[in-house]
């Protein structure tokens, strides 16, 4: 964390043996490691915190992310169903349109066809037997 060697941490002993004294010297260290522990967890919370925050922020950009990917297949889906509705309707106008000529001639009487009588068959020959 701080990267401190054991050169270092032995001259910071000395010095606080000698300033402090020796009688108070280990309520001391404790009272240090007790506070060292706390800002140590103290460290962890905030960071744990920071991650948190950066987790949440990435899914709600993933939410909407798939939020405006629904609504353009949603606006996709809607613009079809028009189409269809849109062709559907100029197939049944077609059809009506088919519809009224065939019915109306269906309705009409049909035309007159003159008779037309087969040409009379020749008289039968006579066979020479």
């Amino acid at each position: 964390m701080f990267d401190i060697g054991f050169s270092e941490l032995l001259v910071i002993a000395v010095v606080a043996l000698i300033v402090i004294g020796p009688e108070r010297l280990p309520k001391v260290a404790r009272t240090a490691g007790h506070m060292l522990g706390r800002l140590q967890r103290y460290v962890n919370d905030v960071k744990a915190d920071i991650n948190r925050e950066m987790e949440l922020d990435e899914l709600r950009k993933v939410q909407s992310t798939f939020q405006d990917a629904a609504r353009s297949i949603e606006d996709s889906v809607r613009s079809v169903e028009q189409s269809v509705s849109k062709v559907e309707s100029e197939i049944r106008a077609e059809a009506a349109a088919l519809e009224s000529p065939a019915a109306e001639a269906a309705a009409a009487p049909a035309p007159e066809v003159p008779a037309v009588s087969a040409p009379a068959e020749a008289a039968p020959s006579q066979s020479k037997a």
